[in-house]
């Protein structure tokens, strides 16, 4: 029997399926059995995409039922699926999940976490965004398996669609979401494409006439959550159209979300207006239930006969449901002013879209820092303008901005007439004339539908769209011996260029590798959309302006012989690559006599501790004296090293710095070849305790902050094996204090379950009694009050509960210490600077390496500040450093402290006369400067090295 065709849009906003039976024509929409109120199923086209998990005793059992045996995929045991979840979460704060779409996209969090509700109460059940997205899937498969159960989803020809802007990271993602559905098998399609599709195929009959002197098909896809564009060429061949995708845009965090939280913004104050002066800002949960009730707002004064205005209501929270409500009302006018001219407006100078220092990252997600679309669209052209150019018939060196001649538009938010017709005469004010607008009947279900008509596309029953990959992939390069790139720009090869056909391999003949088995291999690849002229060739050596490229999730992998193959030191391999029929990137090393083929796999977790900094391209210089630096650390560690002088093994880190230069200017690549020297050495620090001090002290400086290179995660797994057997010299008070010394700086590559280990250790060496310290285990390191606070504070991974006991036991210590004397002595200033360094990056609102899920609790951070406030800043400075960390504005509602103790913060820093850094981090979002930084972790990173923010 032959598979049916059937196309899934996973939206931000709705979920559609769209399917045809073998051998028909005609695309049919899925109706989708969802809970449309409590007890009460109905099929929809649209699954609104969105979880609901109610609290206990708030629905029923038999209220949550459907027609098929549940088991939430995200292992969630009470769960509303679909348009009941958005209903009662636009009543019900705090407990709705909402833009997971968007939340694959954002690397700044581990999107296998537990993180959705964003803000949520910690009694609430929280799921990934992965999760989250799969359980959509799996509600489309048990629908479909229960209404076709001769025929199960999972194997028909199957199509998910996908942002085209999406990068290989959330197309892996996506793919993860889809095998946890049970979906393993499908098709990549990108959304504009699947939209144009839709329209080629309506128009399957006609089409010859339909697109009679059209040259350039601009689609503009502007969805709940993402804005993406595409180019496609259109060309007679043979007598019929042919068409080509040539161009995509940069992935953009921007849409009809972004449009309702602005709204919700001058909802909110116009509440407040109405409230009096003690009105409260509302929290995250209230603010994302308001901007629930702003989306269906905007839709009512966006339709046809939309009112003059539509009144916006918030009720109140427990016993003030009703009494507790705050009304505000919302007007055509706002509609036109805030949506219309701020997301779209006419943008006459043509103007790129505006970088902003900080990005708007309410509820955790980093939206574009220009909300205008508008000015994305002209930057997106002017990137692709060679090609556009090409395809219009334009001269080479007309530098005016080529605007396609033809439009479509897809998306929810282009059901309102006004937001076409804007974008229409935006692009025809640019043009000179109008364009062709290529009518889509059905915004919300294109997509789903363009999808199908892809695969019939592809057993050549419908017009086709010629596409392949969307940008070029380039493998950056360590220096080309005599080539000089130029100032600035990056040297790279071309490994898979922009356009290549699905499933054609690409093998990188001129350059070959000599790598070693058993060893980690790692490759930096970025990618790129713009338009340099000419498309390159695989193997061409080009250097790429770094504004221009996308760096993606390092490959870094160890690489394994075959059962039985014989040992050897090093094998030649050539990269191949592909863009695999799914649609995913494949890259494999391949070794040139046949003998074995790998692939590798993009590290996804690896982007979310750095921002690949010019210090961690491999292209950064090391060292000319690293060879005589790695023969002094064998000298030492070696296992031929045989009486060496003691003096000599304490002076081996100023030996090191007689060759490469002062330690602070050791940038990453530099460090960890140091450190990968020093790892395979590690027997010779048992020596002696000069041996094992000097090798945890230059191990842990080297491999500080324990990311930052793609290969640290592995190096973190090599050096973590050490650590239950301790040190071998435990009585040596140095040799502890270096052994902590290490796991903090190192600790930003620890993951949770490693830290939470290293928190024992810090609970039992600061609060065991005599009786429990006499069974202490001789692998369990004793550790110093100093040393175990900057560990303590170093544990960013662990649980935000923990954080809260931990800050609340510094606290206490901190409340204990004697503060009536009109000048600190020595003794009591210290302490008080060890334990507010501590309780300030405990409870700091923003991580150095940690998910922004995982801060300490608003709650335990104002108690804390409240307690820090009786102190006098002035006599006792770290304080005002402290509460200005726990106080700082990430403009995340989740995790910032409220209005009222900010302007307590901000009084009290400007009293004591603070640095202008501190209040400025309070008062608003900004990056923390070099002195901060360095203050906060304990020491300064290693050059060149950025932290995600």
């Amino acid at each position: 029997m032959k598979p049916w065709l059937v196309s899934i849009d996973l939206g931000t906003t709705n979920t559609v399926l769209a399917y045809a039976r073998p051998g028909v024509e005609q695309v049919e929409l899925f109706a989708i059995d969802q809970l449309v109120a409590p007890g009460e199923v109905a099929g929809q086209p649209l699954l609104p995409s969105n979880r609901y998990h109610p609290a206990e005793g708030e629905l029923a059992a038999g209220e949550l039922q459907l027609p098929w045996q549940q088991e939430d995929v995200a292992g969630v045991e009470r769960v509303a699926v679909g348009r009941l979840a958005r209903v009662l979460g636009a009543a019900t704060p705090g407990r709705l999940v909402a833009s997971a779409k968007s939340w694959l996209s954002h690397p700044g969090v581990d999107r296998m976490a537990p993180i959705l509700p964003w803000g949520a109460e910690p009694d609430v059940p929280k799921v990934s965004p992965v999760a989250a997205s799969a359980s959509y899937l799996a509600h489309l498969r048990a629908n479909w398996n229960t209404r076709f159960p001769q025929q199960p989803l999972e194997h028909q020809d199957l199509v998910l669609t996908v942002p085209a802007s999406f990068d290989e990271g959330a197309r892996a993602l996506t793919l993860e979401a889809a095998r946890l559905a049970g979906l393993p098998h499908l098709h990549l399609l990108e959304e504009p494409q699947a939209a144009l599709y839709d329209w080629l195929y309506r128009h399957r009959d006609t089409l010859l006439e339909d697109l009679a002197g059209t040259r350039l098909v601009l689609v503009l896809d502007v969805g709940g959550g993402t804005t993406d564009f595409s180019l496609v060429k259109v060309e007679l061949e043979d007598g019929e159209p042919k068409l080509t995708r040539i161009g995509v845009g940069n992935h953009l965090i921007l849409g009809g979300d972004n449009m309702d939280l602005a709204l919700a913004h001058l909802v909110e104050g116009r509440m407040a207006e109405g409230a009096g002066e003690n009105v409260q800002r509302l929290n995250a949960s209230r603010l994302a239930q308001l901007t629930e009730r702003c989306r269906a707002a905007k839709e009512q004064l966006l339709a046809s006969d939309a009112p003059q205005q539509v009144t916006v209501t918030l009720l109140g929270a427990g016993s003030r449901l009703i009494g507790g409500s705050r009304k505000a009302e919302l007007r055509r006018d706002d509609i036109e002013r805030i949506v219309l001219d701020g997301f779209f407006p006419l943008n006459e100078a043509q103007e790129g879209a505006k970088r902003a220092r900080a990005g708007i990252v309410e509820f955790g997600l980093p939206y574009a820092s220009d909300a205008a679309i508008t000015r994305h669209l002209a930057s997106f052209l002017r990137q692709h303008a060679a090609a556009a150019r090409e395809a219009l018939g334009l001269p080479e060196d007309d530098d005016t901005l080529p605007i396609p001649d033809t439009l479509l538009l897809n998306g929810g938010v282009f059901r309102s007439a006004a937001l076409s017709s804007r974008v229409a005469a935006t692009l025809a004010r640019w043009r000179g004339q109008p364009l062709r607008m290529l009518h889509n009947d059905n915004p919300d279900v294109a997509v789903a539908r363009g999808g199908v008509a892809y695969s019939l596309a592809r057993q050549g029953q419908a017009p086709g769209i010629e596409s392949g990959a969307a940008r070029s992939y380039y493998l950056l390069l360590e220096g080309e011996r005599g080539v000089s790139s130029p100032a600035g720009t990056l040297r790279a090869v071309c490994l898979l260029p922009r356009g290549t056909p699905a499933a054609v391999e690409v093998r990188l003949l001129q350059r070959s590798f000599a790598l070693r088995l058993g060893r980690p291999v790692r490759f930096h690849l970025v990618s790129t959309i713009a338009d340099s002229g000419h498309a390159p060739q695989p193997g061409e050596l080009v250097d790429l302006p770094p504004a221009d490229v996308v760096r993606l999730p390092p490959i870094a992998t160890v690489l394994r012989a075959a059962p039985g193959a014989a040992a050897r030191s090093d094998i030649p391999v050539q990269l191949v690559t592909l863009l695999s029929e799914v649609g995913a990137l494949e890259v494999h090393c391949v070794a040139e006599d046949g003998s074995g083929r790998w692939q590798l796999a993009f590290e996804l977790r690896e982007a979310e501790g750095s921002e690949g900094a010019d210090a961690t391209e491999p292209g950064a210089a090391l060292a000319p004296q690293l060879d005589a630096a790695i023969e002094k650390i064998d000298r030492i560690f070696g296992t031929r090293s045989k009486g060496v002088d003691p003096k000599e093994v304490r002076q081996l880190r100023a030996s090191l710095e007689h060759l490469l230069g002062a330690r602070e200017r050791w940038a990453t690549p530099l460090l960890r070849r140091l450190f990968d020297a020093l790892m395979e050495r590690a027997k010779g620090r048992r020596r002696s305790a000069e041996h094992e001090r000097a090798w945890l002290n230059l191990a842990g400086y080297c491999l500080r902050p324990g990311f930052g290179d793609p290969l640290d995660g592995w190096r973190i797994e090599q050096l973590w094996a050490m650590f239950e057997s301790g040190v071998q010299y435990h009585k040596d008070t140095q040799v502890r204090a270096e052994w902590w010394t290490l796991w903090r700086r190192v600790a930003g590559g620890l993951d949770t379950g490693s830290q939470l280990r290293l928190l024992d250790d810090f609970a039992f060496n600061l609060q065991a009694d005599a009786s429990e310290r006499g069974k202490r285990p001789i692998t369990l390191v004793d550790g110093s009050e100093d040393d175990m606070l900057r560990l303590g504070a170093s544990l960013e991974r662990i649980p935000s509960a923990y954080k809260a006991e931990i800050g609340n036991w510094m606290m206490e210590q901190i409340e204990a210490m004697p503060s009536g004397a009109a000048r600190l002595d020595a003794k009591t200033a210290a302490a008080y600077t060890r334990y507010l360094w501590a309780l300030g990056r405990v409870g700091a609102r923003q991580s150095f390496h940690s998910s922004a899920h995982e801060v300490a609790p608003v709650a335990a951070a104002e108690a804390w500040l409240g307690k820090l406030l009786l102190l006098d800043w002035k006599k006792v400075e770290p304080a005002g450093f402290a509460a200005s960390q726990i106080a700082r504005m990430t403009g995340d509602r989740s995790r910032d402290i409220g209005e009222a103790v900010r302007e307590q913060v901000l009084r009290r820093l400007a009293a004591a006369g603070a640095p202008a850094t501190w209040s400025t981090m309070v008062h608003e979002v900004v990056e923390l400067d070099q002195a901060s930084e360095t203050r906060m972790l304990g020491e300064a990173l290693p050059p060149g090295l950025k932290l995600l923010r």
